[in-house]
């Protein structure tokens, strides 16, 4: 089998590729990204290709399955970029996949693609998928489903809808992207941390990349796999769990001041995240799993809360991985490339 993955050097790639490497029935993955990484992969062959630009079909020409996981998180001040490739460019991948032949799609979707909803009960897949509208990230995955649902009386399509991805090997390039330059790392130290400032509502759910990386390989491999499956481990992440994790005392803090800040230092380019991201932790509803557990056989091997504490101890570190996205070096000596981008105004 011939599995062709977009987006293969990042935070889930990585852990795809991997995954992939370890069912011998996969003979050939051809591993796309825009910077060609050092890392070599068991039976991976690299090919530069950016998805708004490349004769896709070419490159397709062959595959058995496409996995799409190429996105852009930054630069947060540019929309016009990030939907050239988040939307325009996902949607190239799409109609090249079916245009090549290939027996299966598999998309990277998000829980970012659901409406507004409960933190209190947990929801299956056919919630409603409008996104959050202060988001790009929500509205973007929101468009791309829209597109899929026109496509799947051409081939097999699966929607894969994890929770935040952590990974020890990702956090410099987590850290670049949604913290910047301007955080000391000796900060990235629970202990540190007496009082947790959040609003009630600021519930998410979590998995670790390696247990991402074999949901994706059963979606592409299970021909009875199609349409959409929650991806999250347990615990879910609330104020009184995070507390346990991080030794802290949880204090509750409104909502619009915890907001305002987001904005004002993502404004003064303090840091890249704009506020839309604590917007979708407040309004996204909680998943549930059984369907990927129950039709999938997927089941998470690591812990939300070790995850997590995984990603914070390698952001102290300054922990990552052989391929560009993830390579602590990329954001520059001292990271002064990433002051020099402007905090969030480039990729």
């Amino acid at each position: 089998m011939r599995i062709v993955v977009t987006g293969a050097t990042g935070n889930a790639g990585t852990s795809v590729l991997a995954a992939l490497a370890r069912d011998e029935r996969v003979t050939e993955i051809v591993g796309l990204a825009r910077r060609m990484p050092r890392w070599q992969n068991p039976r991976t062959r690299w090919v530069s290709a950016d998805i708004v630009t490349a004769p896709l079909e070419e490159i397709f020409a062959g595959a058995d399955v496409v996995i799409h996981l190429a996105w852009l998180i930054q630069p947060s001040r540019d929309e016009a970029v990030l939907r050239a490739v988040n939307v325009e460019g996902s949607k190239r991948v799409f109609e090249a996949a079916v245009q090549a032949g290939a027996k299966a799609l598999v998309h990277a979707s998000s829980v970012g693609v659901y409406s507004p909803g409960p933190k209190d009960r947990r929801v299956d897949e056919s919630w409603p998928r409008d996104g959050i509208a202060s988001l790009f990230y929500a509205r973007h995955k929101a468009a791309c489903e829209r597109i899929l649902d026109g496509l799947e009386d051409r081939l097999r399509i699966v929607r894969l809808r994890p929770g935040l991805i952590f990974k020890r090997e990702a956090a410099s390039g987590v850290r670049r992207l949604f913290l910047g330059p301007l955080l000391p790392s000796p900060l990235l130290q629970p202990r540190l941390l007496p009082l947790l400032p959040l609003p009630p509502r600021l519930v998410v759910q979590a998995v670790h990349g390696d247990d991402v990386g074999e949901a994706y390989r059963l979606a592409a491999l299970d021909e009875n796999a199609r349409g959409a499956y929650n991806v999250a481990a347990e615990p879910v992440l609330d104020g009184a769990t995070l507390g346990r994790l991080l030794g802290a005392r949880p204090l509750r803090v409104p909502e619009r001041a915890l907001r305002a800040a987001a904005d004002a230092t993502w404004r003064a380019r303090l840091q890249p995240t704009p506020p839309g991201w604590l917007d979708m932790g407040l309004a996204v509803p909680l998943m549930d799993t059984r369907r990927a557990r129950q039709e999938l056989g997927w089941t998470p091997q690591v812990d939300a809360g070790d995850a997590l504490l995984e990603l914070i101890t390698g952001m102290r570190e300054s922990a990552g991985f052989d391929t560009p996205p993830l390579d602590p070096g990329t954001g520059g000596p001292a990271r002064t490339g990433e002051l020099a981008t402007g905090v969030g105004a480039r990729a």
